[in-house]
């Protein structure tokens, strides 16, 4: 899942980029309501987690400019204590979930699980594709009693390919939705975790099978 936080204090948003990278998530960051507009626009998020006091534009202001332009991608307003008035509007604005500071790490993590479970191509928990299952709580994938675990980047990409079995994914659709547009990962990157999922698929005799189509992409299929 990848999640486009925007907070203007440094340190706190260090801090949530590690959290939802320690927890498989993909993230960008953004320190302004105008960048934060302007990524929100590409809905390639997943989920949205927006300081309301921000430089420029406002968190609110750039919901509000989101829905008004058809954006649905589901949203968190992070708030001060004293902002009441402020959640409010946030909530009438089209957020989904306001979570005052400080926080702690449980419940912000709670609570971005619990809104990505209310959007409209909701995801369960337990995505599967014949009978091999990927626990999106665990991060393991398991196929009858055999449970294999994977690293961050290889249960984003399985995540992405288990979305949407035998449809074809280019190397660069998954660098661009897992490591950003600005990133320095080149396509060996991706081929390195492919290779590694392939290895862990066969580990647990899973039916799956990663094609690679060339000029185009990858694709996920089941073996009968």
């Amino acid at each position: 899942m990848r999640i486009l936080i925007a907070e203007d204090d440094p340190k706190l948003l260090k801090s949530l980029i590690h959290i939802f990278e320690t927890n498989k998530f993909s993230a960008d960051r953004v320190s302004t309501g105008e960048d934060a507009l302007l990524y929100g626009q590409s809905v390639e998020y997943d989920g949205l987690v927006l300081d309301i006091m921000m430089p420029g534009m406002d968190g609110i202001k750039v919901l509000q400019t989101l829905r008004q332009s058809g954006v649905t991608t589901p949203a968190l307003f992070l708030t001060a204590r004293t902002e009441i008035s402020q959640r409010v509007e946030g909530l009438d604005a089209g957020a989904d979930d306001y979570l005052p500071k400080p926080f702690s790490t449980a419940e912000l993590l709670a609570r971005v699980r619990a809104m990505l479970r209310r959007k409209d191509t909701y995801l369960p928990d337990l995505l599967t594709v014949g009978s091999v299952i990927l626990n999106r709580a665990t991060y393991q994938l398991s196929f009858g009693d055999k449970i294999q675990a994977l690293s961050g980047k290889e249960f984003q990409i399985l995540e992405m390919m288990m979305q949407a079995p035998g449809t074809i994914i280019s190397t660069d659709r998954f660098i661009t939705h897992l490591w950003g547009w600005d990133t320095n990962v080149d396509t060996s990157v991706v081929w390195v975790h492919i290779s590694n999922l392939r290895k862990k698929i066969n580990l647990i005799h899973a039916p799956l099978e990663i094609h690679f189509i060339r000029n185009t992409g990858y694709v996920l299929e089941g073996v009968s």
